[in-house]
């Protein structure tokens, strides 16, 4: 287990430097060193300042972010509340990072934010063949609902190198 993160949420300043991370954790052989990558499944960048500036301006939306002891920004989650759900994303921990409790960190951190919004539950939705990253959520209470999403056909999200869809996953509050 890690030491204790500072999570707070993004400061718009803050944008290009998460830009990095995300990319660095999800594309691209950076984010081989870590267990959560999509290099294999997906080519191009998982996003870029102008994305995810927009994503932080939906109504109801956070990005809570993770510093380490020294400053470092570790990791992020964004969460957009949608009526009596809150939807959680893009959760990312440093590829060199992982698995030292950083994402069950955050991940503690977006359900602490969802119970503080009176949330029912909190849905996100993960690639369906990436099984490892399906199991880890279950492990922390999160079940499918039994829905699937198409993929985006948008190659701002990434160029997939085979089918993929998304699975819904959801854990009560």
């Amino acid at each position: 287990m890690t030491n204790t993160l500072n999570i707070t949420p993004l400061e718009i300043e803050n944008i290009p430097e998460l830009t990095r991370l995300i990319n660095s954790a999800y594309r691209g052989e950076s984010s081989k060193k870590g267990w959560t990558t999509e290099a294999d499944l997906l080519g191009g960048l998982r996003t870029n300042e102008t994305s995810l500036l927009e994503l932080f301006q939906k109504p109801g939306a956070t990005v809570l972010i993770a510093k380490d002891e020294q400053g470092q920004l570790a990791g992020c989650v964004y969460l957009q509340q949608q009526t009596n759900q809150l939807y959680l994303g893009m959760l990312t921990v440093a590829p060199d990072i992982q698995a030292k409790g950083i994402g069950s960190q955050l991940l503690q951190a977006a359900e602490n934010y969802a119970i503080d919004l009176n949330c029912d539950s909190i849905i996100m939705t993960v690639i369906d063949v990436r099984h490892e990253l399906i199991e880890w959520y279950k492990r922390k209470g999160y079940q499918s609902t039994g829905e699937t999403k198409p993929f985006p056909t948008d190659p701002e999200f990434g160029i997939p190198k085979q089918p993929l869809q998304f699975i819904v996953l959801e854990k009560k509050m």
